[in-house]
């Protein structure tokens, strides 16, 4: 068979019945907490694991672009990195959100001037 013989992807009843499945899923995960609410408690071993979801999140969003890491090579430690190692530790030292993104952004400014 030719691929030009074959019908568009669009009228194919297995994507239908993906995208069906996965919007399924999506609203069940989603939704499910503000449905079923206190009605169906959750184990403490869940409890415990959800409270680390948002830094765990927030880690691999900003890890990757603050250590790239070619392919076959080693992460490469650049000015951004130094300058998240002074936010965090201005953030444990003074527990103060906004030193921490002040002294983040003076390191960076200051570091992209001398740098670059």
């Amino acid at each position: 068979m030719s691929p030009s013989s074959f019908p568009p992807v669009s009228d194919s009843p297995y994507v239908w019945l993906v995208i069906a499945a996965l919007t399924l899923c999506t609203v069940i995960t989603r939704a499910g907490f503000l449905l079923l609410g206190d009605n169906v408690p959750l184990p403490d071993g869940v409890r415990r694991a959800l409270r680390y979801a948002p830094a765990a999140a927030l880690a691999a969003v900003i890890m990757p672009d603050l250590l790239p890491w070619p392919p076959g090579g080693v992460p490469v430690f650049d000015w951004r990195a130094l300058a998240a190692v002074v936010a965090v530790a201005v953030m444990v030292t003074t527990r103060n959100t906004i030193a921490m993104i002040g002294a983040g952004m003076a390191t960076l400014w200051l570091l992209r001037w001398l740098l670059g």
